[in-house]
């Protein structure tokens, strides 16, 4: 039978990626003439999508035609001067988006919810075959809807190449967990980005220091989080250690990720937009979503906040359109009712913090507003990891000491001191990672970033093989981020 390691999904941090995919895609791309790039990074992301399934292949290329004809049908509108058929082609648009997504991802949701209905009045359920979640499908889907908006808005013109269209939704380091790229942004870029030693090595640095993060300190802290939120009667002690290790796992983890597709992006010539910026030392909840997940916090501020409303309709529509946006984005991470719970938290405190005027990008540093944003962050990432309400209402329970105090026997025999000492250095460098990035003088960071990134590859290396070996030794262990 052959290596599960070798034959489960293509992701980053697997051998099949590291040494076969991509320097055979690297190898032909680099000695491409540049006019034919764009087309080998598609087919290149086509047999990347492939390996996992081929039939979903189809859907996603589906997606893609649409999508260009859509944006080419709103541009002929505007041309004609006739608004109401570029708006009816862009609502066409949307909905043909939002319905592929709502089918695939919330169908399941949907029944299993309609039946809980059924059976507690008494009445059988009815069955429905599982649907299969294609995986990228959040992500390519938003950043149709993008560009089919961005078009409407006159944001940016309609691609004239179906091949640079293609490339810009099937680019493979984003494709399957972002960051959430707008093809406004990237045009440029499609058309002409420079191939250099120097880029490339900066993509080889940032690509290994990603690979660190997940390999060697995420999937290393996993275990801590996985055997918490697995224990039935967890004590106060667990679950406090359980909550975070998850929320260290879950940083290195996705940001790992993004490292990774920004430094592939760069080997190709491509800057992508910043998805994380030390996330963990903001000061308020409106300022941790200026840190975490950047592409998807400004997506849901551009094209759902401000199309509710925004705060243009006064201070109660302004809490409300913040609540709904959270929720709704919640509910895109997944469909489970833990999810809508999570946004409707961070919803919650952002209309809160709106209406005390809190100031999202503070200049000094204060300790106690910290550390209550990290609580208010941990508690949250508790119904975020959970399997249900009631998994997630177990730990709450012990986090507020509702049961035993001390660490569990179950959940001792479940860790080790392997997994606490990656725990550690989790922390150390989160901690590192915010001082410096509050101590740093910005007219200088990007200068220094760089010259950080050139001198880390080749510290990096050394760490870097380990991850690699570490990696070969383990079981398969995709990204977290990859079920959204």
């Amino acid at each position: 039978m052959p290596d599960a390691r070798w034959t489960a999904e293509m992701v980053f941090s697997s051998n099949i990626f590291l040494f076969v995919f991509l320097p055979a895609f690297l190898g032909v791309y680099c000695l491409s003439p540049a006019r034919w790039r764009n087309a080998w990074i598609v087919v290149g992301s086509y047999a990347f999508y492939a390996w996992w399934r081929l039939d979903f292949l189809a859907l996603f290329v589906l997606v893609t035609v649409v999508n260009y004809a859509v944006g080419r049908r709103i541009h002929a509108a505007h041309v004609d001067q006739a608004p109401r058929r570029a708006r009816n082609w862009m609502l066409a648009g949307v909905i043909a988006d939002l319905s592929v997504l709502g089918y695939f991802k919330y169908a399941n949701f949907g029944v299993d919810s309609f039946n809980l209905m059924l059976t507690s009045a008494g009445v059988a359920p009815f069955h429905l075959a599982d649907v299969v979640l294609p995986i990228g499908i959040s992500f390519y889907t938003f950043q149709a809807v993008s560009y089919v908006i961005d078009v409407y808005r006159r944001d940016t013109p309609p691609a004239d190449n179906p091949i640079d269209f293609a490339a810009f939704i099937a680019l493979f380091p984003q494709l399957i967990a972002g960051p959430v790229l707008r093809y406004k942004d990237l045009a440029p870029q499609l058309r002409h980005r420079p191939l250099s030693g120097d880029l490339f090595g900066e993509g080889v640095a940032r690509f290994m220091q990603g690979f660190i993060k997940k390999v060697l300190i995420a999937d290393s802290v996993a275990p801590l989080a996985d055997a918490g939120f697995a224990l039935q009667d967890p004590s106060m002690a667990d679950a406090w250690l359980t909550t975070l290790a998850y929320t260290v796992q879950l940083y290195f983890d996705f940001s790992g990720y993004t490292d990774m597709a920004i430094g592939l992006g760069l080997m190709m010539g491509f800057r992508f937009i910043e998805n994380f910026r030390q996330p963990y030392v903001a000061q308020s909840i409106t300022e941790f979503w200026r840190r975490w997940h950047i592409s998807l916090s400004t997506w849901l501020k551009d094209y759902l906040y401000i199309s509710l409303g925004g705060n243009r309709r006064g201070r109660l529509r302004t809490y409300v359109n913040l609540l709904l946006t959270m929720v709704l984005g919640g509910l895109w991470h997944g469909a489970n009712w833990t999810f809508v719970a999570w946004g409707a938290w961070h919803g919650a405190i952002l209309a809160v913090e709106r209406a005390l005027g809190v100031d999202g990008r503070p200049a000094g540093f204060r300790p106690l507003r910290w550390a209550l944003t990290l609580l208010f962050v941990m508690l949250g990432w508790v119904a975020f990891r959970a399997e249900s309400l009631a998994d997630a209402g177990r730990i709450y329970a012990a986090l507020f000491g509702l049961g035993p105090t001390g660490l569990s026997p179950a959940y001792v025999a479940a860790i080790s001191q392997f997994n606490l000492a990656l725990l550690g250095l989790g922390v150390a460098v989160l901690v590192i990672g915010g001082a410096g990035d509050r101590l740093a003088a910005q007219a200088a960071a990007p200068v220094r970033h760089r010259r950080l990134m050139r001198w880390s590859a080749a510290l990096a290396l050394p760490v870097f093989v380990a991850a690699v070996l570490k990696l070969s030794a383990d079981a398969y262990s995709p990204f977290l981020y990859f079920q959204f």
